[in-house]
């Protein structure tokens, strides 16, 4: 069977509603209290599968270590044909009537990790982040606030995918605190900037796009060959300081408002898992320009959700309800633009796709459109109003693709704001 037959079934139990069924097994990055040489696994039900103890059982004929490493770099960067072969393994290993894993009482015990008893780590060594603006709800929505209601896309906008180069060295996994950056403000009646902390703290919902494959300086990209170098896909928070940006972004774009932090699942979910979720996005008018036209159905059909919870707060209310789907440029246009001008693609590279907001109220990416920049704050259980993040809070993103009788789920990426560091 194909590993992404919904007939199959592990001999691991998994929850209905579960992110991680034998059809999704996403990569990641784990250490425990007993051996904390960090090594990558796949996610399976409520456990870690320990992909190093399978390579040095002799059940996945790889390059010996690659398995043993602190970042799945080494294993992406052996191709497509590798990624996918190997997750046929995997699965063949997991199935409910194979008894290579299932019998083997010592090997199941060393290679199956509870979850609960596992620390996730970083899952990619990051060689470059870039984060794209391709939301046209969202491009829309921050053109009507800020510039001409009347024409909110600026002319460039519905003829390339937008970004910036932001920083690698900042992208963190989820449960990292997030410190309130600091920077220059002016406020509108203000005469001059100060430095202090930012006083309009906000999240943006993103996917990010893993590169797996590299391409040389000088070159460009077709459709396919940037389909074939994306690896998979996680969930990011690109973490924005909108009073920072709003004085620095001219005339060069987000420098500080968008440097102090990027919050990334610990699961990256393949490319191929999301195979039977892809869908065409919406209708581009006017049509782009050859090299960035595309034949395949590029965007996912993929559900994701915000929640918030305040100190005062028990548990975590959601505040927006949105889909991928939606998105006007998608991964493989971002990647292809990206190329375009000769740009050399990395291994470990990792694309923003910008923040994914839908049509409605409830559908909106950030805090900024949630609130309407302030003017309308996020009413949360209790009463308490938002309308930017406040030391003590935490955000969780989830994100899911939904089949007949499973999910592909990406898990959660959190964050918990705390104060200005010194």
């Amino acid at each position: 069977m194909h590993p992404n037959d919904p007939r199959l079934r592990s001999f691991v139990d998994v929850k209905a509603d579960g992110d991680f069924p034998i059809q999704n097994l996403p990569y990641g990055v784990f250490s425990t209290a007993t051996n904390p040489s960090p090594r990558i696994g796949v996610a399976i039900g409520e456990f870690v599968l320990d992909l190093a103890a399978l390579q040095n059982a002799k059940l996945l004929d790889l390059p010996d270590g690659v398995f043993a490493q602190p970042s799945i770099n080494a294993f992406m960067a052996l191709g497509p044909a590798v990624w996918s072969k190997t997750r046929a393994r995997i699965s063949e290993l997991l199935r409910h009537d194979n008894r290579e894993l299932r019998d083997n009482a010592e090997l199941r015990k060393q290679a199956l990790v509870a979850m609960r008893d596992a620390t996730l780590h970083l899952p990619l060594r990051v060689e470059g982040f870039t984060d794209f603006y391709s939301s046209k709800e969202h491009a829309t929505n921050v053109g009507t606030m800020f510039r001409d209601k009347s024409n909110p896309l600026l002319p460039n906008w519905l003829h390339i995918p937008i970004g910036y180069n932001g920083r690698a060295s900042t992208v963190v996994v989820s449960g990292t605190q997030i410190h309130r950056p600091r920077g220059q403000l002016k406020p509108p009646s203000a005469e001059l900037p100060s430095f202090g902390p930012c006083k309009r703290l906000d999240f943006e919902l993103e996917i990010g796009v893993v590169v797996g494959q590299s391409s040389p300086m000088g070159s460009m990209l077709t459709e396919q060959q940037a389909e074939q170098m994306i690896f998979g896909f996680t969930l990011l928070n690109d973490w924005s300081a909108r009073d920072i940006q709003q004085w620095e972004y001219v005339p060069l774009g987000p420098f500080q408002a968008k440097a102090f932090a990027t919050s990334i699942s610990p699961w990256i979910v393949t490319r191929e898992a999301l195979e039977p979720f892809r869908v065409h996005g919406p209708l581009q008018d006017p049509t782009p320009l050859p090299y960035l036209q595309q034949q395949g159905a590029n965007n996912y059909d993929m559900a994701l959700e915000v929640a918030l919870r305040t100190p005062a707060m028990k548990g975590a209310a959601r505040i927006s309800a949105t889909n991928f789907k939606y998105m006007y440029w998608s991964s493989v246009q971002q990647l292809v633009h990206h190329a375009s001008s000769g740009c050399a693609m990395s291994v470990g590279d990792l694309l923003g796709s910008g923040t994914v907001s839908g049509p409605a109220k409830d559908q909106l990416g950030s805090l900024l459109e949630l609130s309407w920049n302030g003017a309308e704050p996020v009413r949360l259980p209790g009463g308490e109003p938002r309308g930017f993040l406040e030391d003590g809070d935490s955000l969780v993103m989830r994100g899911w693709c939904q089949a007949d009788g499973y999910r592909v789920g990406f898990g959660e990426v959190e964050g918990t704001i705390v104060a200005a560091g010194g």
